[in-house]
């Protein structure tokens, strides 16, 4: 299955709470920090929720 590498660039400083829980579930807690996922649609909707404050690394 196919990976994608995620990297957190914007603080998550005053945010709503539902975003954070979403970097929490991705496994984001500080920044710059990159996780790798297997890419599922499930994975690519928490992605595109917090599409502000991440980015995918190629």
């Amino acid at each position: 299955m196919a990976t994608i590498k995620i990297k957190q660039v914007r603080s998550r400083i005053n945010c709503p709470i539902d975003q954070k829980r979403t970097l929490d579930a991705l496994g984001l807690r500080k920044l710059n920090r990159v996780v790798e996922h297997n890419d599922t649609p499930a994975i690519r909707g928490m992605v595109n929720k917090v599409k502000h404050l991440v980015t995918i690394v190629e």
